[in-house]
C-alpha cells in the first residue's frame, strides 16, 4: 500500500461518501436493517470549525478511513463517524485516526473526547479500552451504546510507544 495523508474536508466531501456508505452497510450487517440510517443523525454542520472537524486519510485516491469531532460543550468534544475501509483493517489506521482526531479536539481548546459504540462492534470496544478510554454512562440517543471517554490532560501525559 502506498503512503496515506490526512485530509480534513466537511462531510459532504467526495472523500466522505465511501465512509458513510461504508458506515451504512456496516450497521445495517451489524445491528439490522435500517440501522445505517443513523450516519444521517447529526447535521453536517457539526463537524465544521470552528467547533469541529472531519478528517480522512486517503490513498492514492481511496477512501482508507475517517472520522469526525462535534462539540458537545465548552471542553467536551464527540467523535463520530469512525470507518476503516475493509480492505485497509488491522493496519493500524483506525489508531492513527483516533490519534488524529484528538490532537484536533487539543488544539480547538477541548479537554474530553467521548464516543459511542455498539455491542456488535467487539472490536471497537476492544480498541477503546486498549487505548485508555474509560467507559462512562450512556449520553446520546442510542439507549444500548457503549459509551467512552478520554481525557486529553491525561494522554498527553502519558510517553507515546
Amino acid at each position: 500500500m502506498g503512503p496515506v495523508d490526512y485530509v480534513q474536508v466537511a462531510l459532504t466531501a467526495p472523500e466522505v461518501a465511501p465512509l458513510l456508505t461504508g458506515l451504512r452497510q456496516e450497521y445495517d450487517a451489524r445491528y439490522g436493517h435500517g440501522a445505517g440510517e443513523s450516519v444521517l443523525d447529526v447535521d453536517a454542520g457539526e463537524f465544521e470549525s470552528p467547533t469541529g472537524a472531519f478528517v480522512v486519510l486517503v490513498d492514492d485516491g481511496t477512501t482508507v478511513a475517517g472520522g469526525g469531532i462535534r462539540r458537545i460543550d465548552e471542553t467536551v468534544v464527540e467523535i463520530k463517524r469512525m470507518w476503516t475501509n475493509p480492505d485497509y483493517r488491522r493496519q493500524g489506521y483506525a489508531i492513527r485516526m483516533l490519534r488524529e482526531l484528538a490532537g484536533l479536539a487539543r488544539q480547538l481548546g477541548y479537554q474530553t473526547v467521548r464516543l459511542e459504540t455498539g455491542h456488535a462492534q467487539p472490536e471497537a470496544l476492544a480498541l477503546y479500552r486498549r487505548l485508555g478510554f474509560v467507559e462512562i454512562g450512556s449520553y446520546g440517543p442510542y439507549e444500548n451504546a457503549t459509551a467512552f471517554e478520554l481525557d486529553l490532560d491525561a494522554v498527553t501525559a502519558k510517553p507515546r510507544h
